[in-house]
C-alpha cells in the first residue's frame, strides 16, 4: 500500500509538473526505483506512465494551443515524430556515464535560453524572424533529445519557442504538451519493444498522471505569466542542481 501511494503521489505531481513546466520524470523515477525497479526500467517505464500526462495536458491547453512562427502543425508533428525516433535510437546506443555528464549540462542551458529568451528575442528582432530552415532544424533537434532523455524537455521547448519568436504563454505550454507527447509515443513503442517496461506500475501511474496532467493545464491557464514563467526558471535550475548532485 505504500508503494502504490507513492507511484500514485509521484505521477499524478509530475503530469500536472510536465503540463505547466517539465520535469516530471524527477519524481517519477526515483519513486519506481525506491520501490525497487532497477533505473534503466524504471526511466522506461516512468516515460510510458507520463504520456497520458502529456496528452491530457495539451488538450487543457486546446484553446490556446497554436505553432510557432514558420512552421505548420503538420509539420511540427512529422519533426515531432522523426526526432522522438531518432533519439530513443541513441539512447540505446549510449554508454550510461556519458548520459550521466551530457544531461545536466544541457538542462542548464535550456533554463538559460528561456530565462533570457525575451531580452535575446528584442536583440534579435531587427535580424527578422528565424528562417523555416532554422525553425526545423531546432524542433528536429529538440525533438531527438526528448526521445533520448524525457527529463527537462518542457524546458528546452518552452525556451525553443521563444527563440522562434512566440510571445504567448499559454499557446507555448500547449504546443510543449502536444510535441511532448508525439516523440514520447514513439520513445514508448521502443521501449516496449525492448521489454524495459513494467506494466502494472506503468498502468497504475498512467491514470494519475492524466488527472494531473489536466488539471495542471487548466491551472496555469489561470496563473499570471510572470509568475509561471518564474516557476518555470526555478523547475529549471532545480533540475539541473539535482542531476549535477548526483555526479
Amino acid at each position: 500500500m505504500v508503494d502504490t501511494a507513492l507511484l500514485l503521489s509521484a505521477a499524478f505531481v509530475a503530469g500536472a509538473l510536465n503540463a505547466v513546466a517539465g520535469g516530471g520524470s524527477f519524481l517519477t523515477l526515483p519513486a519506481l526505483v525506491f520501490t525497487g525497479v532497477p533505473p534503466v526500467v524504471a526511466n522506461a517505464t516512468g516515460t510510458v506512465a507520463l504520456l497520458p500526462g502529456y496528452i491530457a495536458g495539451a488538450w487543457g491547453f486546446r484553446e490556446d494551443m497554436a505553432p510557432p512562427p514558420g512552421l505548420s502543425m503538420r509539420q511540427v508533428a512529422a519533426l515531432s515524430l522523426l526526432g522522438g525516433a531518432a533519439g530513443a535510437g541513441l539512447l540505446l546506443l549510449t554508454p550510461d556515464a556519458t548520459f550521466r555528464r551530457v544531461v545536466p549540462w544541457l538542462l542548464l542551458a535550456a533554463t538559460a535560453l528561456f530565462a533570457f529568451g525575451p531580452q535575446l528575442r528584442q536583440r534579435l528582432a531587427g535580424s527578422g524572424a528565424p528562417s523555416r530552415t532554422k525553425a526545423t532544424l531546432g524542433v528536429l533537434a529538440v525533438a531527438t533529445y526528448g526521445g533520448y532523455f524525457n527529463g527537462g524537455l518542457g524546458i528546452l521547448l518552452l525556451a525553443l519557442w521563444g527563440l522562434l519568436g512566440q510571445t504567448q504563454l499559454n499557446a507555448m505550454n500547449g504546443l510543449k504538451n502536444g510535441v511532448s507527447a508525439l516523440l514520447t509515443a514513439v520513445a514508448v513503442v521502443i521501449y516496449a519493444a525492448g521489454g524495459l517496461v513494467q506494466w502494472p506500475q506503468a498502468g497504475l501511474m498512467m491514470v494519475a498522471a492524466t488527472a494531473g496532467g489536466y488539471g495542471g493545464a487548466r491551472l496555469a491557464r489561470r496563473i499570471p505569466a510572470p509568475w509561471l514563467r518564474a516557476g518555470i526558471v526555478l523547475t529549471g535550475l532545480v533540475m539541473a542542481g539535482l542531476f549535477f548532485g548526483r555526479q
